[in-house]
């Protein structure tokens, strides 16, 4: 069965979903694309409105641009009864936001889709989310490379950087709206688990570190979790994981598939 799959924007992360996907499941694509010459890959059909790819009934759409693309697509996909999967998360850190997304997803009968993007472990979080107490602490250490910017705001040298700097601690919405490009993570370890404000995250730019690292911790009346993962930069953009897109993926073939792990 072949299905339309759409996508909300065209970028890095698209075009490792494109590459992936194709092998895996039977589809034709779509891009909403500002503007069309940003969809460089001439299988994936290119639209400039909204309008014009809800009209093309695509069975899921898939953001891959930015979070406020989630703010202005998103609702409208799950009114119209399309399923969404929401790849930049920290829009979600909006409560009364997300509370609009499952009352328009139970009202159409349809879905928000999160994948696990750079991290792991989600199943087991959503497993203990509900005892009595639980604690969360999620640590994002990345290269100097992917914190540029916002070293240099703070007046570090990022190419003279002889230690690690603590950029934030504190709670997962605070986290994932200051920083939307960097810590989607933190918002999906929220969603999943005890929610934005009871996940405690630390923020770390590390010179000696070469790849993006995410640890993990929770803490339950049924035991104890501790994940470390060390993911690839993606090669051209290092803000990102190169494991976002597979994650992105899996979620898709699963969405459609007759049976469904974890």
């Amino acid at each position: 069965m072949t299905h339309r799959i759409g996508l909300i924007g065209f970028g890095t992360i698209a075009t490792d979903v494109v590459s992936s996907l194709r092998p895996q499941l039977d589809v034709q694509l779509a891009a909403l694309c500002r503007r069309p010459e940003s969809c460089t890959d001439t299988t994936v059909r290119a639209f400039t409105q909204f309008d014009e790819l809800v009209a093309w009934k695509p069975d899921l759409l898939v953001e891959v641009a930015s979070q406020s693309a989630v703010h202005d697509y998103a609702l409208q996909s799950l009114k119209h009864g399309i399923p969404f999967l929401v790849t930049s998360v920290g829009a979600l850190a909006d409560a009364a936001f997300l509370q609009q997304l499952e009352e328009a997803a139970t009202a159409q009968q349809t879905s928000v889709l999160v994948p696990s993007g750079a991290v792991g472990s989600l199943d087991y979080l959503q497993a203990v989310r509900h005892a009595p107490q639980v604690d969360v602490v999620y640590e994002s250490r990345k290269p100097v490379a992917a914190w540029k910017d916002e070293l240099q705001n703070l007046g570090h040298d990022p190419d003279t950087l002889a230690g690690e700097v603590e950029l934030y601690s504190g709670d997962a919405q605070t986290a994932a709206q200051r920083y939307p490009k960097n810590l989607n993570v933190a918002a999906t370890l929220a969603v999943a688990g005890v929610g934005m404000e009871a996940t405690q995250v630390r923020v770390v730019a590390d010179p000696a570190v070469q790849h993006n690292q995410h640890t993990i911790r929770v803490i339950s009346p049924f035991g104890a979790l501790q994940t470390r993962l060390v993911n690839q930069p993606s090669p051209s953009n290092p803000k990102t994981s190169w494991i976002v897109a597979q994650s992105v993926v899996a979620t898709i073939v699963r969405h459609f598939s007759p049976i469904k792990i974890g």
